[in-house]
C-alpha cells in the first residue's frame, strides 16, 4: 500500500477510535461514595476510629464539633456505616468523582452539639398550713 493512501484514508476517514465515557464504570465490589447528614449525628466519633484510611476526621469543640471526609483517602470498605448507631452515614452507590488535586473532594460540615433535655420536674402539690390542732391525737395523750 502507498504511504500517500495510506495517510489520505487517515486524515479523511474519520475517527476510528472510541470515546472515553464521562463517567467509567463501577466494579462489582464498590460500595460507593460516604454521605454526611449533619441533623442526625450525635457526635459519638465511632466513624473516625473505624476508618481504617483515616479518610474521616473528627475535632470536637465546647459547643460544636467539626466532621470532615476526603474521599481520596477513602478505601469505601462501609466500616464506619457498620459502627454509626444514629445512622447520620450512609453509602451512595454513585460513580466515584473525578479529582486532579489532592484534598479537592474533602468536605467539611460544623455541628452543633445537640444538648440532651431533662424533663423538668413535676410540680408537687401545695400542703396548706396546719395551724389548728389535728382531730387524732398522738397515742399516750401528748399533743
Amino acid at each position: 500500500m502507498n504511504i500517500l493512501t495510506m495517510l489520505w484514508k487517515n486524515l479523511w476517514g474519520g475517527n476510528r477510535t472510541m470515546l472515553f465515557p464521562a463517567r467509567p464504570k463501577v466494579s462489582d465490589g464498590y460500595r460507593g461514595l460516604v454521605k454526611f447528614d449533619p441533623e442526625l449525628c450525635t457526635g459519638c466519633a465511632i466513624c473516625r476510629f473505624r476508618c481504617t484510611a483515616r479518610a474521616i476526621e473528627f475535632r470536637a469543640g465546647k459547643g460544636e464539633f467539626v466532621w470532615s471526609y476526603d474521599p481520596g483517602q477513602c478505601t469505601f470498605c462501609g466500616r464506619c456505616i457498620e459502627g454509626c448507631k444514629s445512622h447520620a452515614i450512609h453509602q451512595e452507590e454513585a460513580t466515584p468523582p473525578i479529582y486532579l488535586n489532592i484534598g479537592d473532594l474533602k468536605k467539611s460540615y460544623t455541628v452543633a452539639r445537640k444538648t440532651t433535655v431533662k424533663p423538668a420536674p413535676a410540680p408537687q402539690a401545695a400542703v396548706p398550713p396546719n395551724d389548728t390542732q389535728s382531730p387524732n391525737p398522738a397515742p399516750g395523750g401528748a399533743q
